[in-house]
């Protein structure tokens, strides 16, 4: 519901001219991959990047850089948040499945989706100027033989269109993650008998619960995002987001079944005493279920609920930080995106890639790269705090 708020109210764009801004010109692909990296966190990637692509667009034409590398870099941006931090949907329903800290995993996420930002767009920009491609005065895309013969423009953004202020945009997503983190840390205080438990920090707790503090972002957003809208309006743009989370919801809920009756029918078990004799790092199951699953299936979400449900009971027996292991479900769900993942089409389309040769070495690319640094990320980290 909050995203669709979002979409409906250009606060995305908002918060892609605000970033602009603040890295300043030359910088429109960094610009770009942080906006993606904020906005997936109440959005869809595919809606992210519906939306927020005309900002792209415009960019490119402006400053003559390839909309692919534009594209790319907001396209890596959506899909690493959604991908790794909460309280995007997936990453917070393997979380709960691995019984992992919600506010952890989004500390921790957030660390090892860095390099992989760092890394996708390096490749960004270097797959751009190799397939180098502009919008023209029509919109149609042309590709000039040589980057020197283009010249950049000056541009600014029209600051009258309908957008809320910055401050605005930004509160209903940064709000939520405060107040989890905010969570986390008051409860370790409490573990390591720092400080006592007291009615007020029961209530800052609870309200940093994930889905009250979510729930606390959804009504920032309705109050403060939705003005000059009427409340039918309202209604009917929050029921269209409740559909899109259907699917959610029914593999979360089959995720859990599965996990329970792994459990009960001790199948778990044995399968954890079996590699408990195997030199094989217990860490890397979710990982390589959630990479399985994903280029069978092409849903990130589906791959890594589904990895951890059968992983869960196997690998936390085994003394595996449930946090690390929720992050190698989430990253191994990234895996090589292609014909069978709806984001690819989106992806592709938009930036105007028709050669099945252009559109793998673009976004497949991207998303693999992604999958591998995250990876070699989270083994590092485990290795020292795991």
């Amino acid at each position: 519901m909050m995203g669709q708020l979002f979409e409906v109210s250009n606060a995305a764009k908002r918060m892609a001219h605000t970033f602009i801004k603040i890295f300043g010109k030359g910088r429109e692909d960094l610009a770009m991959t942080i906006t993606g990296f904020l906005v997936s966190i109440p959005i869809y990637c595919d809606s992210g990047f519906v939306i927020l692509f005309p900002v792209a667009k415009a960019l490119s034409k402006s400053t003559r850089k390839s909309i692919i590398t534009l594209g790319l870099a907001l396209a890596s941006g959506l899909v690493i948040t959604h991908t790794v931090v909460p309280p995007t949907p997936g990453p917070v329903g393997a979380a709960g499945i691995f019984g992992a800290n919600v506010g952890a995993v989004i500390l921790w996420g957030i660390l090892i989706a860095i390099p992989m930002v760092i890394s996708t767009l390096l490749y960004a920009n270097w797959y751009g100027k190799k397939v180098y491609q502009l919008p023209d005065e029509d919109g149609e895309w042309i590709r000039p033989e040589r980057i020197s013969n283009v010249k950049a423009v000056d541009y600014s953004f029209d600051e009258d269109g309908e957008m809320p202020s910055t401050f605005t945009a930004f509160l209903p997503i940064v709000a939520p993650i405060i107040l989890i983190l905010i969570n986390t840390i008051i409860s370790t205080l409490i573990k390591v008998g720092k400080v006592e438990t007291s009615p007020l920090l029961e209530a800052l707790m609870f309200i940093g619960t994930p889905i009250v503090a979510v729930g606390f972002g959804l009504l920032i957003a309705i109050f403060t995002l939705t003005k000059g809208m009427d409340r039918h309006s309202v209604i009917t743009e929050m029921e269209t987001g409740i559909q899109s989370a259907g699917i959610i919801i029914l593999v979360t809920g089959g995720g859990g079944a599965l996990g329970r009756v792994l459990t009960d029918s001790g199948v778990g078990n044995d399968i954890a005493n079996y590699i408990s004799t195997m030199n094989i790092n217990a860490l890397l199951l979710p990982f390589m279920i959630a990479t399985l699953i994903r280029f069978i299936q092409g849903s990130g979400t589906v791959a890594m609920l589904t990895a951890a449900s059968i992983s869960a009971p196997i690998v936390i027996p085994l003394g595996v930080d449930p946090v690390f292991a929720t992050l190698s479900a989430c990253v191994g769900s990234i895996f090589f995106s292609y014909f069978n993942d709806s984001f690819f089409w989106v992806v592709n389309r938009s930036l105007g890639l028709t050669e099945a040769k252009e559109q793998i070495g673009g976004y497949s690319v991207v998303s693999t790269i992604a999958w591998a640094v995250g990876f070699i990320s989270i083994v590092i980290l485990n290795f020292i705090f795991g």
